[in-house]
């Protein structure tokens, strides 16, 4: 057990005047009369907690009432690591033995009556592909270790590929997670879906590849698809009616600028790869129109004809 958790354990019992000594923490977590006294000390030297030892009950009170620990339970605390928990659920982590753990730790620190985090928090997210834990590990020890690792990769077209990667940075987003990589293949960065790796070891080579301080290949533009940096450019779209009261109060990204005309409303934001922009574009229907540049129109307008066809044929 941690010290976090006896300390816990300690100041749960003093303030319900339960008078703990150090016999207490030497039974319940089967460590050391010289640790147990470290922890009362650590309790009372390092926290401040106001603590004296009552010979009368043979264990320890507070002489003051109202202290809290600093990282004592709160249910701020419990919404937190409990969203911690869903979110990690949600997207495709279901079953990391770690995550039972967590569910374990929060159903003793919550004072909710014992109700499960999944009673008080419902987190939900679409389109999400749940991740092998073997792949996730790996991945993560190559990440953490700076080792290489071999991977052996599914396109969404299904091709496989075996590939030498050294992981630069886990990333989720939107319910998906991803490895940032240098990819000895392609020798550039690639972004590789977890849910696509089929297979993940490590190598006994060190990772030769690391992000540098201030890098913004992953903040610098929109989307989960970055594509080559040096051909990033602004893009902007006129949204109205409802449509326009949505993005008013929505940030598409950290960079981005938003301006009232007598059309709508206009959102500028940096792009490098424009797949998931026309897909949130076109999600609005005749409410968004690209005005810039001339060629994202032109790949919009195409889409948009394209769809118009499908559905004359398909409507026949």
């Amino acid at each position: 057990m941690s010290l976090l958790e006896r300390i816990y354990y300690f100041h749960d019992r003093t303030l319900n005047n339960r008078y703990p000594n150090s016999g207490d923490l030497v039974r319940e977590f089967e460590v050391s009369a010289a640790t147990a006294h470290r922890d009362i000390a650590y309790l009372r030297d390092r926290l401040l907690a106001p603590l004296e030892f009552s010979q009368k009950h043979n264990g320890y009170c507070y002489t003051e009432g109202g202290f809290r620990l600093p990282f004592e339970d709160t249910p701020r605390l419990v919404l937190l690591l409990g969203m911690l928990q869903k979110m990690a659920a949600e997207t495709g982590l279901t079953d990391l033995p770690e995550l039972q753990k967590l569910q374990n730790k929060l159903r003793k620190l919550s004072n909710t009556d014992n109700r499960d985090i999944d009673d008080l928090i419902h987190c939900e997210w679409v389109e999400t592909e749940p991740v092998e834990p073997a792949i996730f590990a790996s991945i993560l020890n190559g990440l953490v270790n700076t080792t290489r690792l071999r991977i052996t990769y599914r396109s969404p077209a299904g091709k496989t590929s075996e590939r030498l990667i050294d992981p630069l940075k886990l990333v989720t987003y939107q319910g998906r997670w991803y490895i940032l990589a240098w990819c000895c293949l392609r020798r550039d960065r690639r972004m590789f879906h977890l849910a696509r790796i089929i297979g993940a070891e490590s190598t006994d080579a060190g990772a030769q590849h690391s992000l540098p301080a201030g890098d913004d290949w992953l903040s610098g533009s929109f989307g989960i698809f970055k594509g080559d940096a040096s051909a990033r450019y602004n893009a902007e779209i006129l949204f109205t009616g409802t449509a326009a009261n949505i993005i008013r109060h929505q940030r598409w990204h950290p960079e981005q600028d938003v301006w009232e005309t007598e059309n709508g409303l206009t959102l500028r934001l940096p792009v490098t790869d424009d797949r998931e922009l026309l897909m949130k574009v076109l999600q609005f229907g005749h409410q968004a129109c690209i005005l810039q540049p001339e060629g994202l129109r032109r790949k919009a307008l195409d889409e948009i004809e394209k769809m118009a066809k499908q559905y004359k044929n398909t409507g026949k």
